[in-house]
């Protein structure tokens, strides 16, 4: 018996699907087996993207020192605690972000596509995003397929709608249809984590909305025999994402060591609907949503971190704005939106980079707390993971896009990090096939628009 060894992504089988992951268990091996896995680069069970709108200031950006020794930057230096699980990249260039600079930026950044455009209307994306390819063919069978996710969105000529200029997520279909995130905090805390403490009340409240669910599938089968063929197959794709309510209504998540309701938060006064009342040149402000916008996304990050913990969800997508970013930063003192800092109102570098040298402050804070979460025998949340972060600009003044501020965190995969990896120009669509062959996707051989997927990116994983 000593000799019997368990596979730490083991599960208990019962009849028909039911499945159970099992707790950490001696017979998995201890730490020692765990670097091996790791050195054999066993497929990432977690994915997150976080999007930060208008590029970097380079010269404040990229880090000094070498490859394996990195000094970083003053804006990247609140991620020094992470810098071990860190890979900063440096001439990567969005070369699929062809049409309107902001909104093609944005498309490509998950998807590696060129922007569509139909005579002189640009619309989104070609191609799913990967995201949406890791959910749908990894990463299956959870509560939420994904989820995402923004803090302050739809602004300026937007208004709250969704728009090529806001969306970064498109699903693994045909029509590659572009994904609106999530905006409410405390909506997104009841859906995800209400039945952590579920009781009676919820039960009932389940056992209505899936008989509701139930009912409205015979009224929609009546109406498909009249149907012709062409909506017949809308129809069938509707209720398909009916099917897929019913089974998130009826997956309940269980408290344990690892899965805790996150704390609440008070959110009163943010308005995650104030986009609508935008205006295109950002003269319509919002101050007092806009000053709980670190509340806000701290609370986000946190219910990404338990989302993951308790295994609700592999894949989440967090956006801290739109590309246009018309939205102030009252909490530094700084009173403007965003798109003035970096062009509207001439280029500013010095509030440019003390916004972005926030943002690497919330980043490391998201990266800190995925590694506080040990999942067993020292494996942590983030060790499990690829975190992606990006832009849709290389730099504000010129929207230039080379030399995208793009990071990755993390070890899932076998991602190897405390790297500063420079490039020669190369197309981030060869990043994006990368982070596909982490999750095990090596079959995949482009990605986005083929011209510009090129191979994998190398270095990822080894020094060499």
């Amino acid at each position: 018996m000593r000799n019997f060894r368990l596979n730490r992504r083991a599960v208990l089988r019962g009849a028909g699907s039911l499945a159970v992951a099992l707790p950490w268990l001696e017979a998995m091996g201890g730490e020692e087996q765990v670097a091996r896995a790791q050195a054999q680069g066993a497929p990432a069970k977690h994915f997150i993207s976080v999007f930060q709108p208008g590029g970097c200031v380079r010269d404040r950006y990229f880090p000094t020192g070498t490859e394996t020794a990195p000094v970083l930057s003053s804006v990247l230096a609140p991620l020094q605690p992470s810098l071990a699980k860190l890979i900063v990249t440096k001439g990567l260039r969005c070369e699929s972000a062809l049409g309107e600079q902001h909104q093609a930026g944005i498309i490509a950044f998950l998807t590696g596509s060129t922007q569509v455009k139909n005579g002189d209307v640009l619309g989104f994306s070609h191609t799913p995003s990967i995201d949406q390819i890791i959910a749908g063919r990894v990463l299956k069978g959870k509560k939420f397929g994904s989820l995402q996710m923004a803090v302050r969105w739809a602004t300026g000529l937007s208004s709250g709608r969704l728009h090529p200029i806001n969306c970064a997520n498109f699903e693994d279909n045909a029509d590659a249809t572009p994904i609106p995130p999530k905006l409410d905090p405390q909506k997104i805390f009841t859906d995800v984590f209400g039945s952590l403490d579920a009781g009676a009340a919820q039960d009932e409240q389940v056992a209505e909305q899936k008989s509701i669910l139930d009912y409205l599938d015979h009224r929609y089968d009546a109406l498909g025999q009249q149907l012709g063929a062409s909506d017949k197959l809308k129809l069938d794709a509707h209720l398909t994402k009916i099917r897929e309510l019913e089974t998130t209504l009826s997956t309940q998540i269980t408290k344990s060591a690892l899965c805790q309701k996150p704390a609440a938060v008070d959110s009163k006064g943010y308005n995650p609907d104030t986009g609508i009342n935008s205006a295109p040149n950002g003269e319509i402000r919002d101050e007092n949503t806009d000053a709980l916008i670190p509340i806000v996304g701290k609370f986000f990050m946190d219910m990404t971190v338990m989302a993951l913990a308790c295994d609700v969800t592999g894949v989440v997508s967090l956006q801290w704005t739109d590309t246009e970013a018309k939205h102030t930063f009252p909490w530094l003192n700084l009173h403007d939106h965003h798109h003035f800092y970096q062009h509207d109102g001439g280029f500013k570098p010095d509030q440019c980079a003390q916004i972005d040298t926030w943002y690497a402050g919330q980043h490391n804070y998201l990266l800190q707390e995925l590694d506080k979460v040990d999942v067993g025998g020292g494996v942590t949340l983030l060790d499990e993971s690829v975190v992606y972060f990006g832009s849709e600009l290389g730099e504000p003044p010129t929207h230039d896009k080379h030399d995208m501020p793009y990071l990755l965190a993390g070890k899932g995969g076998g991602l190897l990090g405390g790297r500063f990896i420079q490039y020669p120009e190369t197309s981030h669509n060869n990043l994006l096939l990368a982070i596909l062959h982490l999750f095990g996707l090596s079959e995949l051989q482009t990605v986005g628009t083929p011209d510009y997927s090129r191979g994998v990116l190398p270095k990822l994983t080894s020094l060499t």
